[in-house]
Formats: C-alpha cells, sequence, structure tokens
C-alpha cells in the first residue's frame, strides 16, 4: 500500500527555495523533514504526514500555490511486495499430492488397456470381428435402401387411385419414401446404442 510520493523536479525546485528564504515562517520541524527527504537518495519520498503538514501550512500562511500543483510530476512510491517463503513441509505435500493425482489420472485413462490381447500383428479372432461387423453394416444398408425403394414403389402405385398427375404421385410417393426412411434411421440408430451398451 502507499504510503509516500516520489517528489519530481517542480517539488524539489519549489521546496528548496521554501527553506532557503529565511524570513520563511515553516515549522522547525517541518523543516527537518523537508530537508530529510530532499536528502535522501534517488528516488527521493515524501512521507504523505509530511505531505499533509506541508499543505496545512501553505494553507495557513496563503502562499499562491497549492501542494497538488507540486506534486504534479511526482507519484506514488509503492513498496515492493515481499513474498515470504514457502513452507518446505507443505511443498513436499504439495509435490506427493501431485503426485498421487497423477497416478490416479494415468491409472484411469490405462484401467481398459489389456497388455496380454495386444500383440504385433493381431489375432486370428480379431479379423473374423471385424469381418462379421462390416457384414453387418452392409446387410444394414441393403436393406434400409430396399425398404426405402419399395416404399416409393408402393407409394407411387397406390396413389394412382389418387391423383391422375404423374407429379403428383410421385411427389407423394417421396414423402412416404421420406417418412420410411426416417423411421428406419430411427431404428437404426436406437439398435446401434444398444449395442453400444449406451442407453
Amino acid at each position: 500500500m502507499a504510503s509516500a510520493f516520489v517528489i519530481g523536479n517542480k517539488f524539489r525546485h519549489k521546496v528548496k527555495e521554501l527553506l532557503e528564504k529565511a524570513d520563511s515562517s515553516l515549522p522547525q520541524r517541518l523543516r527537518e523533514e523537508l530537508e530529510e527527504s530532499l536528502e535522501k537518495p534517488e528516488p527521493t519520498t515524501l512521507s504523505f504526514s509530511t505531505a499533509r503538514n506541508f499543505k496545512k501550512y501553505l494553507q495557513d500562511e496563503g502562499h499562491p500555490f497549492y501542494l497538488h500543483e507540486l506534486l504534479e510530476d511526482s507519484s506514488l512510491h509503492l513498496p515492493e511486495v515481499v513474498k515470504p517463503p514457502r513452507n518446505p513441509v507443505l511443498v513436499a505435500r504439495l509435490e506427493r499430492i501431485k503426485a498421487k493425482l497423477a497416478n490416479e489420472e494415468y491409472n484411469r485413462i490405462t484401467r481398459n488397456v489389456n497388455t496380454s490381447a495386444i500383440n504385433r500383428h493381431g489375432a486370428i479372432a480379431d479379423i473374423g470381428l471385424q469381418v462379421r461387423s462390416a457384414k453387418a453394416v452392409v446387410v444394414t444398408v441393403f436393406n434400409f435402401l430396399i425398404t426405402v425403394v419399395a416404399a416409393f414403389f408402393c407409394s407411387y402405385m397406390g396413389s394412382q387411385y389418387l391423383f391422375t398427375d404423374t407429379a403428383a404421385r410421385v411427389l407423394s410417393a417421396v414423402i412416404a419414401a421420406s417418412v420410411v426412411g426416417l423411421a428406419e434411421l430411427y431404428v437404426l440408430v436406437r439398435t446401434m446404442e444398444g449395442e453400444l451398451g449406451e442407453p
């Protein structure tokens, strides 16, 4: 927290003029504080209490300048914050906790890895599983296409009793095929979710 000003040349010059005047009515204590502040090495600081006393003196004596005018080229002196040293026991404990958390995270990530089932070339059972999976996907896609095409032709042929115009028959067939396709996709997604073990 700031408790002093770093005084600038304007303040230094004006205070030196006041101190050099023989007829100056500066109180002795204020004079000593100002002289002490000017004698300090750079950066020269002026405490807030001395600044308040000096402001009161300027007001009482009726000087034609104010303290804020003198402090225009000054700044606040902010002392450097000194961080206390860290407790070595606490640091060691934090390191143990970090290591424990990292180990738990590693175990969580690798809990489903089975090192005995992994080999360089894979197993024959893995190839059979992949073939069965690919076969199931091909059958599912083929079934989907057949169902949508059948729904289209069924709607097209059945709509001849409702519409005489070919465009209206095609449009109704497309709508029916779209509805059937969306229903098939919904069932397919729900089935795949069940196979993957998701709710």
